[in-house]
């Protein structure tokens, strides 16, 4: 056995379900080898305080997180290190103080846990602070090109496909159409594959535009044919027919996604006079017990991620392909964005089914 290391390990970004089980997996793996994990405490955050805050993991601790939602160690989508939002308004570069963190607890490498914009962050960290950075992706939009697969993903289309299976009842017994608004930032891979899994009569993406008119003719072409209902998905980031982003803004200024249901259920019902009803999922997706492919994809990502701290392989991240784990550079990583290609196979499957996808 080779000389013991102290690893830390960080998951950053919005929560979603399979992080507990990489946790687990990175501390029964690291401890397998005799090495010393500790787990920081809302991300970066934790290497900013002082002393920093940080919890000493051991086996009999993660066990029981294999099924767990969310993350143990908490997580934090706000405030970029870079320049970090202070009380009194001003800006910061906090990123001295994070990296100091890491170095003050004599770690001898980093395994961050984040989506494309967590890890560019820690990969800036990294490079400028000397810190020995492993990467394991995570996004329920499973828009990290690299990939096939990013924890979290397969959990969140489960439950968009189990809500669009329980709205298939109330949509028939009330003959109405029913709208399912789900997540999906800028990329419509949850919609397209719960559409299509949750039989869906029309799917909405942000890479495909559509038609009000086609949407209309769809429905009543199924009324026609004595289907007195109809179930939509649609993403949060597809915009109006007009092109307009649909956001909501809460007392303090801040903007997310929202919206875009209710104004399809408003054009469908003032075009033809349906009876629409909207369900918006929302964070839903992001909670609950992980899928046994996340926590499968999770389990690897984390063996094979305390594996390159071995082989003292760093700034690199672990990735999904041809059905097992791969090694790729970081900055290789987060420079391909994937969005849904209209010509992917889950695209042709949907026009394949009769279900409208758009022009």
């Amino acid at each position: 056995m080779g000389k013991s290391k102290r690893i830390g390990i960080l998951t950053s970004g919005g929560d979603c379900s399979g992080l507990n089980a990489v946790i687990r997996a990175v501390v029964h793996c690291a401890s397998g080898k005799g090495w010393e994990v500790l787990g920081i405490r809302q991300a970066t955050l934790g290497l900013m305080a002082r002393p920093p805050q940080v919890t000493k993991l051991e086996t009999e601790q993660v066990d029981p997180l294999l099924t767990s939602g969310g993350t143990m160690l908490g997580t934090t989508n706000k405030g970029d290190p870079f320049a970090f939002p202070m009380t009194d308004g001003s800006i910061c570069d906090r990123s001295p103080e994070i990296i100091a963190g890491y170095h003050q607890l004599g770690l001898d490498a980093l395994i961050g846990i984040g989506g494309d914009g967590s890890l560019a962050i820690l990969r800036h960290l990294a490079q400028q602070g000397n810190i020995n950075l492993v990467g394991i992706p995570k996004t329920i939009d499973n828009d990290i090109g690299i990939t096939e697969h990013a924890i979290g993903f397969d959990t969140a289309v489960n439950i968009a496909t189990e809500a669009l299976d329980r709205l298939h009842f109330t949509a028939a017994s009330h003959s109405r159409v029913m709208i399912l608004e789900v997540m999906g930032r800028d990329a419509g891979h949850i919609a397209l594959a719960a559409g299509i899994a949750g039989g869906a009569d029309v799917i909405l993406i942000p890479e495909i535009l559509y038609s009000m008119d086609d949407i209309c003719h769809h429905i009543k072409h199924r009324q026609e044919e004595g289907k007195n209902y109809c179930l939509i998905i649609v993403s949060e980031a597809v915009r109006t027919q007009e092109g307009e982003i649909r956001t909501l803004t809460n007392r303090l200024g801040q903007s997310r996604y929202g919206g875009i249901g209710e104004y399809l259920a408003d054009q469908i019902s003032d075009r033809i006079g349906a009876e629409t009803r909207v369900t918006v999922l929302g964070h839903i997706q992001r909670g609950g017990t992980a899928s046994p492919l996340d926590r499968l994809v999770a389990s690897a990502f984390g063996v094979a991620a305390v594996n390159l701290i071995e082989e003292g392989k760093y700034d690199y991240m672990v990735a999904w392909q041809n059905r097992q784990v791969i090694t790729v550079p970081i900055a290789e990583a987060i420079a391909q964005y994937r969005a849904v290609n209209p010509e992917d196979t889950l695209v042709k499957t949907a026009r394949g089914l009769g279900i409208y996808l758009g022009e």
